[in-house]
């Protein structure tokens, strides 16, 4: 992974984290209002998502916003 490549290290804050606070796929979807799917592929980097929906995702996660975009060294 590239440490700018934005898109990556957003998707892998958000696994990182939603497993750390042992949630799944679905709780996440439920809480952010976004369909399950929608939370597949984000996580999976398939998504160029809008800040309205990576502001749902860190509600959904209950995490300020700014901790999905930083890089992990």
């Amino acid at each position: 992974m590239k440490k700018n490549d934005v898109i990556a290290i957003f998707s892998q804050n958000m696994k990182l984290i939603r497993i750390k606070k042992e949630m799944t796929q679905e709780e996440l979807s439920f809480k952010s209002g976004l369909h399950r799917n929608y939370i597949s592929d984000t996580e999976r980097g398939r998504r160029n998502i809008s800040l309205k929906a990576a502001e749902k995702i860190a509600e959904g996660l209950e995490v300020d916003l700014k901790e999905l975009f930083l890089a992990i060294d």
